[in-house]
């Protein structure tokens, strides 16, 4: 078993005035809204999930993005209720969030 259950990694890359970024986003204060909710709830810690931080992930124009491994699945959200929809519903319930899901 690996030392974590689950990475998420949060994009929060700034690009130069305007260009599309997810720091531009909100992406830094949702990904530390993310990990206190998780830490919160017990999911975050060894045998559980871990939240980190990324450079771009490369999908700049679908921002602000995150992604769940070892799953591979690929989000964009907008604030704190879609965070707290891809912490209850992905996390805790095994289920993707389609409507947040962006095609892989």
């Amino acid at each position: 078993m690996s030392y974590y259950r689950q990475h998420l990694f949060f994009c929060v890359n700034e690009r130069d005035e305007g260009e599309s970024c997810c720091a531009k986003l909100g992406a830094r204060g949702l990904r530390d809204y993310a990990k206190k909710r998780m830490k919160a709830l017990g999911l975050a810690g060894e045998g559980k999930a871990r939240i980190n931080m990324a450079g771009c992930l490369g999908r700049c124009d679908e921002g602000p993005v995150l992604v769940v491994y070892p799953e591979g699945t690929w989000y964009s959200y907008l604030d704190e209720e879609d965070i707290d929809e891809i912490i209850e519903q992905h996390l805790q319930q095994g289920k993707i969030v389609e409507r947040l899901k962006l095609k892989s």
